[in-house]
This record gives structure tokens, sequence and C-alpha cells, in this order.
């Protein structure tokens, strides 16, 4: 999965929910009690849903290019 987002050259930030309390509380806070989880551009992807993904992360780009 980190290969997958770094491939496409996306920022991102990774959290360790077992070694991270406050990762752990904002994911609870999510309702969602699973990893792996992604929060891309305000939506949530649990698990490695490639599809998603991508057309979350291709509508990100164009949004930033439009900047």
């Amino acid at each position: 999965m980190k290969e997958f987002i770094s491939q496409r050259g996306v920022p991102f930030v990774e959290r360790d929910v077992a070694q991270d309390g406050t990762a752990l509380i904002e994911l609870e806070q999510l309702g969602v009690f699973t990893t792996p989880v992604k929060v891309i551009d305000c939506e949530v992807v649990i698990g490695f849903d490639q599809t998603r993904m991508e057309a979350l992360l291709s509508a990100e780009t164009e949004h930033d290019e439009r900047r």
C-alpha cells in the first residue's frame, strides 16, 4: 500500500495505532476499528481498495492542478 501511494508521488504520513494513542483515538472517532485505513481528501478507505484509492487520488491531483 505504501508503495502504491509512493509510486504516485503522493505525500503521506504513516501512523501506527499500536504505538500512537492519539492516532488510535482519531481512528476510533472516524468510526473505524480496523487497519489499514487511509484518509484521502476527507474520504475514509478501509483496506487496500485500489480502484477507490486511484479515483480519490486522481480527483485530488486534478483539484491541486486547478489551484
